[in-house]
């Protein structure tokens, strides 16, 4: 399918909270390295700095960050501050606390509670802001989230946070953050052939309270943090012929027919891959490649 005139519109709009963006949105990770975060070679700042600025240009209006994203030489934040600086009205950064790395970049155990107003803080100074649009508790396999969502809640009441959002969750820490604060979108893993039931339980619950279901790994299948799988099914294979689209495409293209909730924030450094995924916004599966893929992801689960 051609890219060429295609911008993030073309998927269509979701309001989180009370801010309104495109249904594809764009993921800071993988600016700082070619393959996981922490891991890979950095990237061409310029380059970097050029994507995230096409991006806008593109129509997308929602970019997913994390100070923790980072690896040697490159920051997510940072790249995003020298990019996008002034920040339109219209645009949305939402950033993850939780996890924690040292400036070495190692990882440590999550962030204790009484951590999460510097890790907020440190957020505000790379992005240079003076409020966070969105904040997602990452949980890191904590039992309960009530006491660290609970710090949150009480920054948004201060004004640091302006909407809160929870990542890697099950149904039962929303109904626990629920009774602490509002939440306003949930960031799962989740993608074609992952069937967690969990997820499936959380897709339906935030598409019956109106709140954003936003996958991370969409199109990464099995490798992650390294980028879009190439193991593709012959479905996916198919229904991307049929549309001239590549199979990430198609990936996409399904994720945003889970529901008109579902949000997508692929990322990638290279400036063809992101007029793809914004591309993808525009390809309509018929019903009957819609209930093919649809089988397909159920038996891969």
């Amino acid at each position: 399918m051609t890219t060429q005139t295609i911008t993030a519109d073309a998927a269509g709009t979701w309001t989180i909270g009370d801010l309104t963006v495109n249904r594809i949105g764009f993921g800071a990770m993988r600016l700082t390295g070619s393959a996981a975060f922490h891991h890979g070679t950095p990237r061409d700042r310029d380059r970097s700095i050029a994507v995230l600025r096409s991006a806008l240009e593109l129509g997308v209006n929602h970019i997913d960050t994390a100070a923790f994203y980072f690896s040697a030489l490159r920051s997510a934040n940072e790249l995003v501050n020298s990019a996008l600086a002034p920040y339109p009205d219209d645009l949305l950064i939402a950033a993850k606390v939780g996890p924690f790395r040292d400036y070495a970049g190692k990882w440590g155990t999550s962030a204790r509670p009484e951590d999460l107003r510097g890790h907020v803080e440190e957020n505000l100074r790379q992005l240079g802001r003076d409020h966070l649009d969105l904040v997602y508790l990452r949980r890191m396999r904590q039992e309960s989230i009530a006491e660290h969502f609970g710090v949150l809640a009480e920054l948004r009441e201060a004004g640091l946070i302006r909407h809160l959002g929870l990542s890697a969750v099950e149904p039962r820490h929303l109904a626990e953050a629920q009774a602490l604060a509002p939440v306003v979108s949930v960031q799962n893993r989740y993608g074609y052939g992952d069937h967690d039931p969990a997820n499936e339980e959380l897709l339906t619950l935030c598409r019956e309270q109106g709140i954003a279901f936003v996958p991370f790994y969409a199109i990464a299948g099995d490798v992650g943090a390294e980028g879009a799988t190439t193991a593709h099914d012959e479905e996916v294979l198919s229904v991307a012929r049929a549309h001239e689209a590549t199979p990430a495409q198609v990936r996409l293209a399904w994720t945003l027919n889970q529901g008109p909730h579902v949000l997508a924030i692929p990322g990638t450094g290279n400036p063809d891959h992101l007029a793809e995924n914004v591309a993808a916004g525009a390809l309509r599966l018929t019903p009957e490649e819609l209930h093919r893929l649809n089988t397909a992801h159920r038996n891969a689960g």
